[in-house]
């Protein structure tokens, strides 16, 4: 999810251009973005290494400030609120199964914000990256089993996933292949042949269509390792505001 460093934009502009993106100026989109600076953005990270002749610029925050939660508490909105906490989810879904060995990072766990106190020590004040290297919080550390709390809501979810995936060879050593879901909010993998990812980066209910997911994964009926519950796959397959499927042939 993270890093004890700050976050770069570092895809080519190369690669931005093939998809008709200008890189230039998505990264100034996405730094504006997570330091809550456009129109409409959930995310409240702080800049890092800001140069003003080029407009480079690096992010620096904890995972749960910038997926919204810290703006949604601030705000006392129940609707904010509960978006910041499926974002959170949703992020660690994918890292847990894309392939690779996924990391969590202090206090991700347990959906801890930034830590603003690196101001008030005159040796950090100037290294923004010191928000999200905190000091643990061992007090909201102790809500971490009661799933009535933001804590133990995404600290028993992060175990109900990692269980899952322990027990599921197909997302412990299986090959990765990313399809187009042919719906920008989603999106969409296999792995190894036997498990089928879905993540819907969108606040509203978005569906994938049968035609864009059965070359892939032609199976009528599947299991959501998550849930238990069985799918009969129809036409589409529904996904509501920031929910994940981890889909295995039944």
């Amino acid at each position: 999810m993270r890093c004890h460093d700050d976050i770069g934009w570092t895809f080519a502009d190369e690669d931005a251009a093939a998809l008709w993106i200008n890189g230039f100026d998505h990264r100034q989109f996405l730094n504006a973005f997570y330091t809550g600076q456009f129109a409409g953005s959930f995310a409240l990270g702080l800049p890092f290494n800001y140069n003003p002749r080029t407009h480079d610029m690096r992010i620096s925050g904890m995972c749960a400030s910038l997926a919204g939660l810290e703006q949604a508490l601030k705000l006392n909105n129940e609707v904010y609120r509960e978006h910041a906490i499926r974002r959170i989810i949703l992020l660690h879904s994918m890292i847990l199964s894309a392939g690779g060995i996924p990391l969590i990072y202090l206090g991700d766990e347990i959906a801890m914000l930034n830590d603003y106190t690196f101001r008030d020590d005159p040796d950090r004040a100037e290294d923004s990256r010191w928000v999200h290297r905190p000091c643990f919080d061992w007090d909201r550390a102790a809500n971490r089993h009661d799933e009535s709390t933001i804590e133990g809501r995404v600290f028993q979810t992060l175990r109900r996933l990692i269980a899952v995936r322990k027990q599921t060879p197909a997302l412990a050593n299986g090959q990765t292949t990313f399809f187009d879901t042919r719906n920008a909010h989603v999106l969409g993998f296999v792995r190894g042949a036997k498990v089928l990812v879905l993540g819907n980066f969108s606040e509203f209910r978005q569906a994938v269509s049968r035609a864009a997911v059965l070359p892939h994964w032609p199976a009528d009926r599947a299991i959501d390792l998550v849930t238990g519950q069985e799918h009969v796959i129809g036409e589409t397959i529904g996904l509501g505001p920031y929910r994940f499927m981890w889909l295995e042939w039944a």
